[in-house]
């Protein structure tokens, strides 16, 4: 065997992952949750993450313009942990390898908000679950506020072994089942604009996001207590 293909310091190497899964040649799996705002992504996100870290697996967590404003993943009950920005440019790739490099294993990727990434991110992802054993779960939204795929979302839909509809239920004003993520600038519907604007949702705001029902995503009609549902901020 060549010793520096054994070499954990090498930057193209992986560390070996507990239960040396890597030393099967076993592929990793590429994983999309989605839902609409409200549905849990980042609450699951650090679920999975927790339970993983139980089994003695060391994971990595990423985010793309969190809620926050900072490098968090965070959930709408309180709990939230630290995360690694995926900046725009960012090769998903060298940065796990830049882990190895250290001598820190990567068994499994975290990645929160993943309809933000570029599509030659989503590209990344899927060549490390294949060429390197590591499990990505990514968590996001499916359409953006024009109710049109994001690019990021689009491409794990093309290229995920798993999409995982979140199964908790976002209920519109009405009280049918909410899917449509509608940005609200002064009380009414917005359909065109920059596609990335983070804002909170809470009433009163000039800028805000509610779930709505696709009928009422259409017409534009808010409800007559849109200014009292105290919605959260976009996930």
């Amino acid at each position: 065997m060549d010793p520096l293909a054994a070499d954990p310091t090498d930057a193209l190497s992986s560390v070996p992952a507990a239960g040396s899964r890597r030393g099967l040649g076993m592929p990793g799996r590429l994983r999309y949750f989605y839902g609409p705002m409200d549905c849990g992504k980042s609450t699951l996100a650090l679920q999975i993450d927790h339970n993983q870290a139980r089994q003695g697996r060391c994971g990595l967590l990423l985010v793309r313009h969190d809620r926050s404003g900072t490098p968090t993943i965070s959930s709408r009950m309180g709990i939230a942990r630290g995360a690694e920005e995926v900046h725009e440019d960012l090769d998903i790739r060298l940065l796990v390898r830049s882990h190895w490099s250290r001598g820190v294993r990567v068994d499994y990727l975290i990645v929160d908000e993943a309809q933000f990434l570029s599509p030659a991110q989503v590209d990344q992802l899927a060549e490390l679950a294949d060429d390197s054993q590591i499990d990505v779960y990514a968590f996001g939204l499916a359409t953006d506020f024009r109710s049109h795929l994001f690019p990021g979302a689009a491409r794990l839909f093309e290229l995920a072994d798993e999409l995982c509809a979140i199964q908790v239920e976002v209920l519109c004003w009405c009280g049918l089942p909410g899917r449509f993520n509608s940005r609200i600038h002064n009380g009414s519907v917005v359909r065109a604009g920059d596609t990335v604007l983070v804002a909170d949702t809470a009433p009163g705001d000039e800028v805000r996001y509610q779930v709505l029902c696709r009928k009422h995503y259409r017409t534009g009609d808010l409800g007559p207590v849109a200014e009292d549902q105290g919605q959260l901020r976009l996930a």
